[in-house]
């Protein structure tokens, strides 16, 4: 007879949500399976029912931690110098006040995210969570978004960005870089690395900052 796995080794939290995140690299979110999860944490199958209900749970568990990691990301992206001339440089505008280029460096930081934790934003947007039936998830997404309009906010103070619902205007730069995150992770750009995938976001903010600028 093989011997029984054991119900719990340290902190099971943790364990299973890396082995998740394994196991949705290789087949996706809607292939996995809890017992599949359990073999590979090294515990019996009903071991996961103690700590999450279903596989719905553990998805939404991966989900928050995704949103966890995108906020932190957000919070201080990086201030990068690209070498690439910038469309708001070509009109004139100025490149250097700070709130702008704290707005612009969060798009990049989205993007570097997503090619980071591919599987986490599968599950963050791509898998039916209800976020009311998981409050921390819920929370966390919130806080995540809400990163992003205080960044629209502080450019709209310092006059960089116009004036209006700081909400409309996250949710179109939102958009836009999650929409080059999808693409970039599903290698549907033809771009041969990093760094010229971030020089194209670049771009992609300026022509963005372009237009918002003249939403007057």
């Amino acid at each position: 007879m093989t011997a029984k796995r054991p119900y719990h080794h340290g902190n099971l939290k943790p364990v299973l949500l890396r082995a998740a995140i394994r196991l949705i690299a290789e087949v996706g979110p809607a292939a996995f399976t809890m017992r599949e999860v359990a073999r590979r944490a090294g515990i019996s199958h009903n071991a996961p029912y103690r700590h999450l209900q279903d596989k719905d749970a553990l998805l939404a568990a991966v989900a928050t931690e995704g949103f966890e990691r995108l906020a932190k990301a957000l919070s201080k992206p990086i201030m990068e110098t690209h070498t690439a001339a910038s469309a708001t440089e070509a009109r004139g505008v100025a490149e250097e006040r700070p709130a702008l280029r704290r707005f612009k460096a969060s798009g990049l930081a989205y993007v570097r995210f997503a090619l980071r934790s591919p599987e986490h934003l599968l599950v963050m947007f791509d898998w039916p969570l209800p976020l009311n039936r998981y409050p921390d998830l819920e929370a966390a997404a919130a806080r995540a978004f809400s990163i992003l309009v205080g960044l629209v906010q502080e450019a709209q103070r310092e006059g960089s960005l116009p004036e209006g619902d700081a909400i409309v205007l996250a949710r179109i730069a939102w958009s836009l870089v999650h929409g080059v995150a999808k693409l970039a992770i599903g290698k549907r750009l033809a771009l041969e690395s990093e760094a010229e995938l971030m020089n194209s976001t670049t771009r992609a903010l300026d022509i963005l900052y372009v237009g918002m600028a003249r939403w007057r």
